[in-house]
């Protein structure tokens, strides 16, 4: 039995974003299914904010609050400080700033034209039996994603990372937001934001990324056969 039980679903990208920071860093863990749509009682005690993941290191506590650590940005803040190596947070104290920054702004600003604007209008009707709302995941993708693109392109300014040399939490969350569009549909042009697709490539196919999106590709099939095209 692992010490770490990860709460919540593959599908996530707060989910996903903690999958990758342990399986980069070779730390065992369990995943645990939590029906988002219907939190149950035990799940709502150790997630104040209502939100998935929630971890549980056991080596702490086995059950209710003592032990768990909700919010994918403090899981992962923890699991770097549990296992530093290899590190996904910047030694400098100006490089972990940004990190820590864009870590933020796809959590919040990305995130919500992604998630709500874009895989939820055409994801969660198709789960309930209907149609996917086409008319609100274009306007999503073509008039309010572009810009926030834009900044993501203009920070790379052609390098390979945010942030550093190598991987950062920055690239990882930006990364697993991006790839919740490329689960229900085509990715942004690459002719328009290179170096950000060009980022999208290289951590998406990283075997602690690829992992979680296998999964999610297997468990989203036979909802959406093909990715629409929003462009």
């Amino acid at each position: 039995m692992a010490d770490l039980v990860l709460y919540g679903s593959p599908i996530s990208p707060f989910v996903r974003k903690a999958e990758f920071l342990m399986r980069a860093k070779g730390l065992e863990f369990e995943s645990e299914n939590v029906n988002v749509m219907g939190m149950p009682d035990w799940f709502l005690e150790i997630s104040p904010a209502r939100r998935i993941p929630v971890l549980r290191d056991r080596r702490i506590g086995t059950e209710g609050v003592p032990g768990t650590i909700p919010d994918s940005s403090a899981i992962c803040g923890f699991l770097e400080q549990m296992e530093p190596s290899p590190p996904f947070y910047p030694e400098g104290p100006y490089d972990r700033g940004r990190a820590l920054w864009y870590e933020e702004y796809a959590d919040t600003e990305l995130a919500g034209l992604a998630g709500m604007g874009i895989f939820r209008p055409l994801m969660f009707p198709r789960l309930q039996g209907g149609e996917s709302d086409l008319d609100t995941a274009r306007a999503t993708f073509n008039d309010k994603l572009p810009a926030k693109l834009d900044y993501l392109e203009g920070s790379l300014d052609g390098r390979e990372h945010l942030v550093g040399d190598g991987p950062s939490i920055a690239d990882v969350a930006v990364v697993c937001i991006l790839s919740q569009i490329s689960l229900a549909a085509r990715l942004p042009d690459a002719g328009r934001w290179p170096s950000l697709m060009a980022l999208y490539e290289r951590i998406s196919t990283l075997p602690a990324m690829a992992a979680n999106l296998e999964t999610c590709g297997k468990m989203l099939a036979k909802v959406v056969p093909e990715k629409f095209d929003l462009s």
